[in-house]
This record gives structure tokens, sequence and C-alpha cells, in this order.
């Protein structure tokens, strides 16, 4: 069945700003997109077409290109159905393929977990955005159909999407000055994660405008007849207070419902910029102005693009009022943002938006170059997501905006990032200050450069913007690569030397065949993995000497069956001992000591006797990890405090090999009359099954204290 009804009422309405053929190429996206989900359906039973048709319509409401369009009809295809980017290439232009794929989810890549699904096919979309704007407007668009249509999802899901939209694409809306779509997602994700709280909120503030009613209708009526008064052509109107927004404040400032409530709000849109300023030096003769409760965002825009005046006076009675005074267009701006750059498309203000726009997706190019991987890359854009804003200078006068909390070191890799890296003190407002110091709007900053220096790591601990943190981390990373590449030279060198041959005697073939064996690019990224402790300089060594040298004492033992069927990654070829001092288990965090006559000593990183090593001989000492599988038991001891009672060994050593444990050995000391200390020794699996061990027998009658003997 078609929807015939549906698509003629879309094409009706383009016929508003597109031409005859791009209606008919939307017509054909529709008719295409219609066959390949034939037989698909939404939760609510509609035929699946229909959200497609939605979200176009959405994107009709912003008049958006017919390409956004034909790619709002087709930006399930390619997850959902058979159908290729290369198929809807050849049948629609590259240009609205890479708008589908652009918000096409990841659907043959296999994760781990949902939360790294999640943040790769963000990161995905951010990279797709850079190249196309229009991405992450279809992209809205469609979350917020599926938003509106929630009700019909189970509640751990409902929960999950709501969540989701709260923490980024309400946020991104925001960033691009979005208004009104922000507010329809705070208030559907308000109502689907709070579905108690919601209605209560909703109910109260019904009750309380029906009682503000006529405050709210003498303070309009003042404001409208002093600025007809005055000249200023001007319209007033009150301003709704939105769920979301009320519960945000009552949760975060911790005021009350009736507090949030005390405060009305006004908004005054008039004809010009300069009417703007009369308009509030109208409104500042009326009411008295609240010092330091004015903001101007005319003179300094916000980064999203948004321009008003803000002030708050104090009414009649002291009640506080809040006041937004903005044009026409400024208005407009403020609810559609980028948006505003195809329906308004000769405005002066909708192309600077959209300016403003591309610098902040060319500024999450760079976050996501420096980025280790797409987890640390979410996290980086949630944080630049979530300003509250603080406008400072440079010294000649340019106004750089920064989240508030920002100190010397956001505001420096704000101006470069080699700026950064080399910023050594600030002078804000021509005195010497700390870097760390959070900066006020209105201060002028200037940072001193020291050519050669370098980040420091403590600067992560006071840096709040996703540049300068992940700049940070990018050269730390690099650094300690370099560092780390240094090390393992020399212990490769080291260890070379007691055979008597070093790196440059070796024949190239031989390194290379090793590396090639090994699945490593070049002898750096050996010697990197020697220096990080995933590989031991001894087995390496012993690997790239070539036969019939001489070998070392741990080599020629390396094939004995006491060190077969290892357990720690790297010591493949090595003699491994277990310290009995710590009886370290596969889950402890180890720490290898290289010992004479005995190989490699595995000691848990807590245990006393290699901490004293790790000070004094850190050369002998390596960072290591157990390997994936370790099919093997593992001796440890577990000590008890039990109350001397009939029958109580006997129902501990029955929990202990019920569990699959074998027991070594028991040993008894009594403590007075009533009270004594078992010592048991046991062969466990690994930490998980000695943790599952102690956690069934702490609730056995008669066990006071059990814990894990360590050095």
């Amino acid at each position: 069945m078609s929807f015939v009804s549906g698509i003629n009422a879309l094409c009706t309405r383009l016929e508003n700003y597109l031409t005859p053929d791009q209606i008919a190429d939307i017509r054909r996206a529709y008719l295409y997109s219609e066959k390949a989900h034939d037989g698909q359906f939404r939760r609510n039973g509609d035929p699946y077409i229909t959200h497609p048709l939605a979200v176009a319509n959405i994107l009709c409401d912003m008049h958006m290109d017919h390409q956004s369009i034909m790619a709002a009809m087709l930006h399930d295809v390619i997850e959902d159905t058979g159908i290729t980017k290369v198929e809807i290439t050849d049948e629609f232009g590259e240009e609205v393929a890479e708008l589908v794929d652009g918000v096409t989810k990841l659907t043959k890549v296999k994760f781990n977990t949902k939360a790294e699904a999640q943040a790769e096919n963000f990161r995905k979309m951010i990279l797709a955005m850079t190249q196309d704007i229009r991405v992450i407007l279809v992209k809205l668009a469609d979350r917020l159909h599926n938003m509106r249509t929630l009700d019909v999802l189970t509640p751990e899901k409902r929960r999950r999407i709501a969540n989701e939209t709260l923490e980024i694409y309400s946020p991104i809306a925001n960033r691009l000055g979005m208004n009104e779509i922000r507010i329809e997602f705070e208030e559907l994700g308000f109502e689907a994660l709070f579905p108690m709280r919601a209605p209560l909120i909703k109910k109260a503030v019904r009750a309380a405008r029906g009682n503000r009613k006529e405050i709210v209708s003498s303070i309009k009526e003042t404001l409208e007849k002093r600025l007809q008064e005055e000249g200023v052509n001007a319209r007033v109107m009150g301003r709704e207070k939105h769920l979301y927004g009320i519960y945000q404040k009552m949760r975060d400032k911790q005021k009350s419902f009736s507090e949030i409530m005390d405060m009305y709000g006004f908004r005054v849109i008039t004809e010009n910029v300069d009417a703007c300023y009369r308009a509030l030096g109208i409104v500042h003769t009326v009411y008295k102005p609240i010092p330091g409760k004015f903001k101007d965002y005319i003179a300094i825009p916000k980064a999203n693009g948004y321009q008003s005046l803000h002030t708050i006076v104090k009414g009649q009675r002291g009640v506080p009022i809040e006041i937004q005074i903005r044009t026409e267009a400024m208005e407009a701006m403020a609810n559609n943002g980028i948006a505003a750059h195809w329906l308004y498309k000769n405005d002066g203000f909708a192309n600077a938006t959209q300016t403003r726009a591309r610098e902040w997706l060319k500024s999450l190019l760079e976050i996501q170059q420096n980025a280790g991987d797409s987890m640390e890359f979410i996290e980086n854009v949630k944080i630049d997501l979530f300003p509250d804003e603080v406008y400072v200078f440079t010294p000649n006068g340019r106004i750089l905006t920064l989240p508030m909390g920002a100190t010397a070191v956001d505001f420096a890799y704000a101006v470069h990032t080699d700026v950064g890296n080399t910023c050594v003190a600030t002078r804000i407002d021509n005195r010497l200050s700390p870097l760390s110091l959070p900066l006020k709007t209105g201060q002028t900053v200037e940072i001193v450069t020291v050519p050669g220096t370098r980040p420091n790591p403590a600067w992560l601990s006071f840096a709040i913007t996703s540049k300068a943190r992940s700049s940070i981390r990018h050269f730390l990373k690099d650094q300690q690569q370099s560092e780390a590449v240094d090390l393992g030279r020399r212990l490769l060198e080291k260890t070379l030397s007691t055979q008597g041959s070093s790196l440059t005697k070796l024949p190239p073939e031989q390194i290379q065949a090793v590396l090639q064996e090994l699945g490593l690019a070049n002898l750096d990224a050996l010697c990197e993995d020697i220096g990080i402790g995933n590989r031991v300089p001894q087995l390496v060594a012993a690997r790239l000497l070539p036969e019939g040298a001489p070998e070392s004492d741990a080599a020629k033992s390396a094939n004995s069956p006491a060190t077969r069927g290892i357990a720690i990654r790297g010591t493949e070829g090595l003699v491994v001992t277990y310290a009995r001092c710590c009886r370290p288990l596969p889950g402890d965090t180890i720490v290898g000591h290289l010992s004479a006559g005995r190989g490699i000593v595995i000691h848990r990183d807590n245990c006393n006797n290699v901490m004293t090593e790790l000070r004094d001989n850190p050369d002998k000492c390596m960072t290591l990890r157990w390997a994936e599988k370790v099919d093997r038991e593992f001796p440890s001891e577990l000590r008890i405090e039990v109350d001397n009672q009939r029958g109580l060994i006997a129902e501990i050593a029955r929990e202990i090999t019920d569990y699959g444990a074998n027991i070594d050995g028991i040993t008894m000391q009594e403590k007075g009359s009533r009270h004594a200390v078992m010592q048991i020794a046991l062969q466990v699996r690994d930490r998980i099954h000695f943790a599952r061990i102690i956690k069934r027998i702490r609730v056995i009658s008669g066990v006071e204290k059990i814990t894990r003997v360590k050095a």
C-alpha cells in the first residue's frame, strides 16, 4: 500500500520554496524508500515508511534543500535493508549518498559494549558533519521523530534513548542555536526518564500559572505602555518556563518549586538593534535593575550565534523579573539557529551562525585527531557541549568565548595548539597570575611562551576545554611513546651486551625476520613494547641472536617442562617463578623481577619485597600482564578468625571443595577459650574464583573475619 496522501501533502508544502524538478526527485526518493522498506513495520504497527516521511516533514519545516529531504527519505535504507551506498549513489547522486551514509549506524562492526558502539557511531556522524553540516540536521530530525514516538518502546529502551538524547542531541541542538528542537528534546526526554515526576511538575506549573495570571498581565501592560509612550515599536510576551528547565534548577541549585516560580520572565521583540538598547533604558526606568545581572549578548554573541540583551529587575513588592530584549531577526535565530540559513537564505545573521557552526566542527575534527579512541572522543565532546560561557580578550582586542571555569591554559590552546604546548606563564589584566586561575568575563589575557617547553601533566587537573585536554593528552602520549622506545632500546642493548652482541652487530635480515614473526612494523615498535613492559628484553635478545650464540642461564631453561603453559604475556622463553611472599593470582596487577638463577619472579604490585627493588633497581623490574586465558591453578592462602565451635572446620572445608578448589593444608591457633585463627593454603584458578570462595565462607555462622594472606 502506498501512502499517497502523505507524500502528496509534503509535495504541496514543498511547492512554496522548491522547483518542480526538485520535488519530483523527492517523490522518487520516497517511492524508492517505500519499496526498500516494504514489509517492515514500526513498533506501533505502522508501515516503516511513515518514519522517513515524518522526518522529511520536519526538515520541510526548516525549509531544507531537496537533497536533505531526499536523504531523510532514504536515511534508514542502508542500515535496515540490503541496499548499499553505491546503489544510492548510482540512483540519486554522490551528495545524497554521503548524507545518508553520514546518519547510518555502523551495524557490521562488532563492539564489546553498547557504550562503545554509541561512541563510535557518534564519532562517525561528527566526521560526516565536518564534511557536510546537513548530516546533523537530518539526524536531529530523525531523533526528534523517534522521541515523539517513544511511548511504544519498553521502559528500559525508552530510558536509554531519552538519556542519550539529553546527553548528546539536546546539547548539539543548543550548540547549533536550534532552541525549539532543544526544548522539545528536553521535554520529551524528561517525560521518558521521569514518568512520575514530570506530570507532578506539569500540574504544579499549571496551577502556578493560574495564580500568577494577574501579575503577569500587569507587568506586560506596564511595559507595553511605557515603550509605546517613548516611541519604541515593540511587542512584549511572557516567557514560559519549561518542565526540564524547572527540574534542573530545582536539582542543581537546591531550590524549591516556589522559589523557581517566583521569577517572572518576559521577552521584548523590537525592530532593530538601536531599539533594543532604547528598550533596555526604558525597562530600567520602570523597574530597578539588580546590579551584576545584566548581560549584553548583542555586542558579544554566544558561541552558537545567540544574540539578546538580558537583564533582571525588581518589580512591585520586590518580585524579580527577567527580561530578554532582541530584534525579530535575533528571535528567529534564537529559535532556529543554523537552520535559519535555509529559512532566511539572504540573512546576514544566518550566514554568521553557519560560519560559527563550521568553526566549531573544525575544532571537533582537531579533537577527534588527538583522541585515543571513540570513548575518549565522546567524553571530550560532551565537555565541549555544556559550556556556561565567559568572554575574555586577547592583548590585541580579539574576543574569545570559553566555558565557565576555564583557565589560562584553556585560553592558550584556544588561541593555537602551539601556544598551549609552549606556554609557561600568563598575565591577566597585566598582572602575573597562576595558569590554574579561573578566568572571568572581561579580562584581558596574555600568554607567555618559551620555545622548547612542553605541556605539564598537572595541567590536566585544571584544564577544562576539550581542545586543551585532548591536545595535552596527545602531546604526553607521544612523549611517553618516545621515552618508552628509548628505555626499551637501552634494556635490549644491555641484555645483548651480556652475550657479547649489540643491535648494530646483528644482521639486519635477522632483526627483520624477528619483527615479522612478532607482527611489528619496525625496531622502534619492538623497543616500545619492551619499554612499557609488554615484552621481556631477555626473550627478545634470545630471538635476535643467531643460532649457536652462547645462551644465558634463563634462556637455557626456557624450554624446560617447568616453564611450559606460560600464564604471563611477554615471558615466553623465560623461567617464571611466582613469589611465595604475596602469592599473585590472575587478575592481580603484577610486576616481574629479574632474579639471578630464578629467571623472572612474579609479584603483586603492592608487595613490600618488590617495592624496595622498584626503588633501588628499576631496570630489573617491569610491569607485566596475565595471558587472556590461564588454564592452571595457583597457590593462595586464607586467614580466618572464627568462634571455636564444633564442626566449623569441616563446614569451611566443604564450602571450599564444593566450589572447585583444592586444600593444601590447614593450621589452627587458638586465641583464648572461644576464639581461634585458621590459616588455609589452597589452590585457586584466579582472583575472581578466590573472591567467590571468600564470599561463601563469610556467611558461615561462626566466621568473624576472613582475609587474603599477603606479604
